[in-house]
């Protein structure tokens, strides 16, 4: 464990509540002290959730350590099944109350209770937040399914499918799920189940029944869906709907298992972004170089949309969740980046800098970093702020998605790009330097310096270097290199779009002359390298 200011995951615990929050009839008894239920604020506060997670805390103190702290859990237990009467009661401890060792599993088997009961082994010191989330739903469903269920013959119904990996905190779940219902229904399929979002244990008992499953969330979903096919034989569709282009894949898949003419929903496809790229607008934005930091899922889908049906370039690709580290491998190996899978904020931070991307597509971590940096970011995974759970129907999934996805990736993009045309305007109230860039939401902005007449030499210098050829130098190198401020002052006074490859190669230039400090004559002199 590690000190932080910001963590993109919690304890596994935390994974636990976010399963039981979002089913219905169900119960977690966690045996933790006192300041572990903080956790409550980020579903009542951060999600807008109208009622608090249905989770009894023993919140033990530290004078109750010289007593029988397992009778305090015991008596938790009864309470709580008592007062709330659960369908299924989830029974573990948080990462504080595991150094007691209590056994929570043997605790609550001992009460003899007449609710299921399905004990959590989350071991807080190895594992995190969406490691917690995916074992807690394996657990249930292992717990609860009848293993007699089989699908009914498919003569005279529709084809069922579940729908797995919807969680409570999750980012744009809900909205994801009413998208790809949507998209099941054109082709004729039925949702027998969505789970843990919305599910009650009963429905986890009848899962059997489907004929098929879809892993919409592979960090929830996949070890539950991989139970399901070895335990009950059901194919599983892991194809993520996020793009055209996997949306299109992911309608003819879910059509071949279930045997259905994929043509309808093909031919509904209400995105506009397949015009927008092969539109005159598109061509300004083309090579873009672009940033993607996040969950895998996300990450992943992300960095196939950018280039693929952007145009964009993906100079950085990374996730927080190391359980994913081989998909994130290969994706990164077919984007020619190295992959990034650290769940340290600083390490992220430093890559940004290194890369100098245009735009940042990442988690609410990724935004600071990129406001402190003047890039235009989009979130694309969580953990997210309460901005990021819109009241509006905002998918990311399905061509709806795409076309959420297009406006929010792209119009930081095309606001950026008129800000060097505000400075003129500089003298404005509402354009003046305090006021900030418009396309990264505001905010007290330090005054920069603004090109002035006086100024034309050193934008025309800034500008002769990003029009080279960018010298390709190992980032090792250039991080080495430090800018004084007179020269960090004259490089502000060009364009953001093109400031960042002026940056790469007038460190270039530095690295290749054996400079290590960049000044006012090593820009005069760069450009006079870049002019030969």
């Amino acid at each position: 464990m590690q000190l932080a200011v910001w963590t993109y995951e919690g304890p596994p615990h935390v994974g636990a509540m976010r399963v039981a929050t979002a089913m219905e009839g169900v119960h977690f008894v966690l045996h933790a002290p006192q300041g572990d239920t903080y956790a409550d604020l980020l579903f009542t506060m951060i999600e807008r959730r109208g009622k608090r997670p249905p989770v009894t805390y023993t919140t033990f103190q530290a004078r109750d350590l010289g007593k029988d702290t397992a009778e305090l859990l015991q008596a938790a237990i009864r309470e709580a099944t008592e007062r709330f009467a659960p369908e299924a009661l989830l029974v573990g401890a948080s990462c504080t109350a595991e150094l007691i060792q209590d056994d929570p599993a043997g605790l609550a088997d001992a009460l003899d209770l007449a609710c299921p009961v399905i004990p959590l082994e989350l071991p807080s010191y190895q594992r995190k937040e969406a490691w917690g989330t995916a074992e807690t739903f394996y657990r249930m469903v292992r717990h609860l399914a009848d293993r007699s269920l089989r699908p009914a013959p498919r003569e005279g119904r529709r084809p069922l499918v579940n729908l797995l990996g919807p969680c409570a905190l999750g980012f744009r779940h809900r909205d994801d799920v009413a998208e790809v219902r949507r998209l099941l229904d054109v082709l004729g399929i039925d949702v027998h189940c969505v789970a843990p979002l919305g599910a009650r244990p009963a429905d986890l008992v009848r899962i059997g029944a489907a004929d098929f499953n879809i892993v919409l969330y592979p960090e929830t979903g996949e070890p539950a869906a991989q139970w399901l096919s070895r335990e009950f034989g059901q194919p599983v569709v892991r194809t993520v709907p996020i793009g055209v282009g996997a949306t299109r894949e992911f309608i003819a898949e879910v059509a071949a298992l279930a045997g259905v003419d994929p043509a309808p929903a093909l031919a509904d496809a209400g995105s506009r972004l397949p015009w927008w790229s092969r539109s005159v607008d598109s061509t300004y934005l083309t090579g873009k170089r672009v940033f993607i930091f996040g969950d895998a899922t996300h990450a992943i889908a992300a960095a196939r949309m950018a280039a693929e049906e952007l145009g964009f370039t993906v100079c950085g690709l990374g996730c927080y969740n190391r359980e994913f580290a081989r998909e994130m491998r290969a994706a990164a190996a077919r984007h020619g980046v190295e992959p990034l899978i650290t769940d340290d904020h600083l390490a992220v931070e430093d890559a940004i800098r290194a890369a100098s991307p245009e735009l940042v597509l990442g988690t609410q971590m990724e935004r600071h970093i990129a406001k402190r940096f003047g890039i235009p970011c989009a979130v694309i995974s969580s953990p997210v702020h309460v901005q990021d759970f819109p009241a509006r129907h905002s998918p990311q999934m399905g061509f709806e998605g795409a076309n959420v996805i297009f406006d929010t990736w792209i119009h930081p993009l095309v606001m950026g790009l008129e800000e060097h045309l505000l400075t003129m305007f500089r003298d404005d109230f509402e354009f003046s330097d305090a006021a900030g860039p418009s396309h990264l939401h505001g905010g007290v902005a330090t005054p920069a310096a603004h090109p002035t007449p006086q100024d034309e030499p050193a934008v025309a210098l800034a500008g002769a270097i990003a029009d080279a050829l960018t010298i390709e130098v190992p980032a090792a190198d250039t991080a080495a290199v430090t800018w004084t401020a007179d020269a960090e002052r004259e490089l502000r006074k060009i364009p953001f779009f093109v400031r960042g490859k002026a940056r790469r190669n007038t460190e270039g230039f530095a690295v290749l002359q054996g400079r290590r400090e960049i000044d006012l004559a090593t820009l005069y002199d760069a450009k006079a390298y870049y002019a030969q």
